[in-house]
């Protein structure tokens, strides 16, 4: 790697500071794979030593890239890429679909599964009748053991009579007993997280989320799925394309 570093060496020449030009060259090698995700960043010292800069200049690019998302610091461990999932509007897929599409490995913590009675506003958001019973799932979301959400599922129980077969993937359970979500509607905000939801990601109270609300419908128009998600800004991105 100390060779191939020295394609980041910043240009004195230029009018922009050292720390940013590399921490510019830094994020175009994230990017373009030279680094994979949770894969330790070399150190200070051998970016200093390798690139002929300051110390200080080393850690000021990474300090940025910190500040950017695109690194985690862990203490007395080092610095690591942070993994982050990118998934489209445009397409309907699962969180599993689009970690594995992207490398990583796709795990779920179970917090609960189990029937239960449906609440009102899980009546006013599948368009069911009082009392019906559905199947309400909860987990952690994980991408390479990282946290990366927290989700909470409800699905009336006609579908999912018995919540403790579904595994690692709901759409994946649903499509092999003939349910298939073909459209969904998804509302996201931003919000901040309270004491539970940052134990459970393993962040600070009070930090930045996307709380994402999706409803799923069949090709019938019945909808099959309410979904909240917590998700880690740090980690997690929407991406949209527009079209004139």
């Amino acid at each position: 790697m100390p060779g191939r570093l020295r394609d980041f060496h910043p240009d004195a020449s230029s009018d922009t500071p050292l720390y940013m030009q590399l921490a510019n060259k830094l994020s175009d090698g994230i990017a373009g794979g030279d680094w994979r995700a949770n894969e330790a960043l070399p150190s200070e010292r051998v970016l200093s030593d390798a690139l002929k800069i300051s110390r200080v200049t080393a850690r000021k690019a990474i300090d940025l890239l910190c500040d950017r998302g695109m690194l985690t610091r862990r203490r007395g461990s080092g610095t690591y890429i942070t993994p982050k999932l990118e998934q489209p509007l445009s397409r309907l897929t699962s969180f599993s679909e689009e970690l594995r599409q992207r490398g990583f490995t796709a795990g779920s913590r179970w917090l609960q599964r189990e029937i239960g009675i449906a609440a009102p506003l899980e009546l006013l958001s599948l368009g069911l009748s009082p009392n019906v019973p559905v199947a309400r799932l909860k987990r952690l979301r994980t991408a390479d053991d990282v946290v990366m959400a927290i989700e909470t599922s409800t699905i009336p129980a006609a579908y999912i009579p018995d919540p403790q077969r579904v595994t690692d993937s709901l759409y994946g359970y649903l499509e092999a007993h003939g349910t298939v979500p073909m459209r969904a509607l998804q509302h996201i905000r931003a919000i901040n997280a309270d004491a539970e939801q940052a134990r459970l990601a393993n962040i600070a109270p009070g930090t930045a989320m996307l709380h994402i609300t999706r409803v799923s419908y069949l090709e019938s128009g019945a909808a099959v799925e309410l979904t909240h998600s917590w998700c880690r800004s740090d980690y997690y991105e929407f991406v949209a394309e527009s079209r004139r």
